[in-house]
């Protein structure tokens, strides 16, 4: 292979991992329209698109096994390669929340709304626009980028735990709300979790560019 044909090959992976990042972006979107509008057929064609991302995360990672074997690239673009391998890897976990989300919306079905949800949709549009920053700052190779978008992370978990107190607290003043508020605290704990996966990939950024790992949140695995 040409060092031409091999570059080609390694834009093409990185750009692979950005499309993959757009379904992502899709499956958490689409979830949380379908828990907060109660369309259930929207819910189960979010779990059933699962298989495609999981379909484009094993398609990247035959990939770049292959150039890893058959190249055998040595410092940068040996980083770039191992960060890749990781961030869908974590993207792949994140449409399982994704998923995981929109079942509990088909579990919720038609009962009776338990409060307006505000905090969670919320949740949801940060958790994606932290996402789509950290696969730019991957493309751009950008460490500074990566490490501001991490520092965002408390807004996440600050919602975590006020969404978490408001169904509590519906929990301890009505027993009748308990099991609509705990299916409630699966979503806070999904997105929670998927806000920490973004974390991991701004790490694998750091890495990427620095040649250092840097545990710069809590990691999730």
């Amino acid at each position: 292979m040409s060092r031409e044909t091999y570059q080609k090959n390694l834009r093409e992976i990185q750009d692979e991992v950005l499309v993959m990042g757009s379904m992502l972006e899709k499956a958490l979107a689409l979830s949380m329209q379908a828990l907060v509008k109660r369309d259930l057929e929207l819910a189960k064609k979010v779990v059933d698109d699962d298989n495609i991302v999981d379909s484009k995360r094993y398609e990247i990672e035959e990939r770049v096994l292959d150039l890893i074997a058959t190249q055998a690239p040595m410092a940068s673009d040996l980083r770039i390669l191992l960060a890749t391998l990781s961030i869908t890897t974590d993207m792949e976990r994140m449409a399982d929340h994704a998923a995981g989300n929109a079942k509990i919306a088909i579990m919720i079905g038609n009962e009776p709304p338990l409060k307006p949800l505000i905090d969670l949709p919320r949740m949801n549009e940060k958790v994606i626009n932290m996402l789509r920053r950290s696969l730019d700052a991957f493309i751009k190779h950008d460490a500074e980028a990566a490490r501001k978008i991490v520092s965002e992370d408390d807004e996440i978990d600050n919602l975590y735990d006020q969404v978490f107190r408001e169904l509590l607290t519906f929990m301890m003043e009505d027993p009748r709300t308990i099991t609509r508020a705990t299916r409630l605290l699966w979503v806070d704990h999904n997105l929670e979790r998927t806000g920490d996966r973004v974390t991991n990939i701004c790490e694998r950024v750091v890495f990427m560019v620095t040649g250092k790992m840097e545990e710069m949140g809590v990691s999730t695995y």
